[in-house]
């Protein structure tokens, strides 16, 4: 399991995550369940949530691109969390659907049910 070293919502990645969904919505987001499910899949996987996102990006001459082997197996990563987690089918998806948004948030496509 891993130990964050701070906060999570002080994680770069988070905070982007946290400004990314403000400027979506137009509005304060309640991030208390989102962090609470990105604390949980960040113990499952044991990294924390920037070398999460470090790990599916990579430097290029022209800029920031998707390591496609890593997004798809952080997608599986999500698959197999989502069948941890605590409760109903929905609870589960929402829950799952949270992690994804921290993904997105942070320039790396996610859907459900696609681990490619």
């Amino acid at each position: 399991m891993t130990t964050l070293t701070q906060d999570i919502s002080q994680y770069e990645t988070v905070r982007q995550w946290a400004r990314g969904l403000a400027e979506q919505w137009g509005e304060d987001i309640d991030m208390r369940p989102r962090q609470e499910a990105l604390v949980a899949f960040v113990s499952f996987v044991d990294k924390d949530p920037d070398t999460i996102i470090a790990e599916c990006t990579r430097e290029v001459e022209s800029g920031k691109r998707i390591r496609i082997k890593a997004r798809r197996e952080y997608s599986a990563k999500i698959e197999e969390f989502q069948a941890t987690v605590e409760g109903d089918a929905r609870k589960q998806s929402k829950t799952a659907n949270y992690v994804r948004s921290f993904f997105i948030h942070n320039g790396i496509f996610m859907q459900a049910g696609v681990a490619g």
